[in-house]
């Protein structure tokens, strides 16, 4: 059986997506700023995810900026049905790289447009919105404003679904109270569990968790711990953390990102790695 199918599928609004899809960051420069050193490679990894089954793809109109969605455009357009392609908007880069805020109702606005003229869509399938009252941590805050403004994009069509990132539970409660809520991506993995509580709660509701670093955030004990259970299995550290995402709640949908097609395909076996108890116990305890 093909290792994507392995890891079953979940519903992400009105799209059936497999449960390892593929994030496009890293295909843009160094620091996720310019354009790759080489644009036929970024394609080829690209063509090689659908190739191997792959049916959700997470990008931004902030990576390069601009340069995953051109890229996305070029290697896949135009796309399969059943391809589902998840955007973010809240952030905009500085000419130096910095990541800054776009939180305004024009910058928003814009932002959809943008990644719906690069993609060559008319309509995305979902949109994230990227909260950035801090750059480096979700904190309290109202998202009233710039969720409304997704929300008059949805009405008007251009935009299926909602998502969010980079938000506490509290901003997660105020943004279902405002509009249909179908995913949330934020930082989760092993050794960064602050998330536990709202992950139970959203697959209880029937809403996608989409964690980012999956391997961020270890200190070298906890990397150690990961390696020997990794080599027990005959696996890598990689596979062994997407594999424990995958086992921790059937709402989990991995993106992870890569420029080589053997690491993509590395990250693909995952799907077919079956932890055992004593293997889910001691990394459990990492966290």
């Amino acid at each position: 059986m093909n290792n994507l199918n392995s890891a079953g599928t979940y519903q992400l609004g009105q799209r059936t997506v497999k449960r390892i899809g593929y994030g496009a960051m890293r295909l843009s420069g160094p620091g996720v700023f310019g354009p790759p050193a080489d644009q036929a490679a970024a394609e080829h990894v690209l063509e090689q995810a659908l190739a191997l089954g792959v049916n959700h793809i997470d990008t931004s109109d902030f990576y390069g900026p601009h340069v995953t969605n051109k890229l996305i455009k070029s290697a896949l357009a135009p796309y399969p049905d059943d391809l589902t392609i998840v955007t973010k908007v809240g952030a905009r880069r500085g000419s130096d790289g910095a990541w800054l805020p776009a939180q305004s109702r024009a910058e928003l606005h814009s932002a959809v447009e943008d990644n719906l003229r690069h993609l060559g869509l008319e309509v995305m399938d979902v949109v994230n919105l990227r909260i950035m009252l801090d750059v480096h941590h979700p904190v309290e805050g109202s998202i009233e404003e710039p969720l409304a403004a997704l929300a008059e994009l949805q009405q008007r069509g251009l935009i299926r679904h909602i998502g969010l990132s980079h938000v506490t539970a509290t901003q997660v409660q105020q943004g279902r109270g405002i509009c249909d809520i179908v995913c949330v991506q934020n930082q989760y993995n092993l050794a960064h569990r602050t998330d536990d509580a709202l992950i139970d709660q959203l697959n209880q509701a029937g809403i996608a968790y989409v964690p980012f670093f999956p391997l961020g955030g270890f200190s070298p004990l906890q990397s150690s711990v990961l390696s020997e259970v990794a080599a027990t299995l005959h696996a890598n550290p990689m596979q062994v953390a997407l594999a424990w995402l995958l086992q921790r709640s059937p709402n989990i949908l991995l993106i992870p990102g890569t420029t080589s097609v053997a690491h993509l395909r590395d990250n693909m076996l995952a799907g077919s790695l079956v932890l055992d108890p004593d293997s889910i116990r001691k990394l459990n305890a990492i966290g």
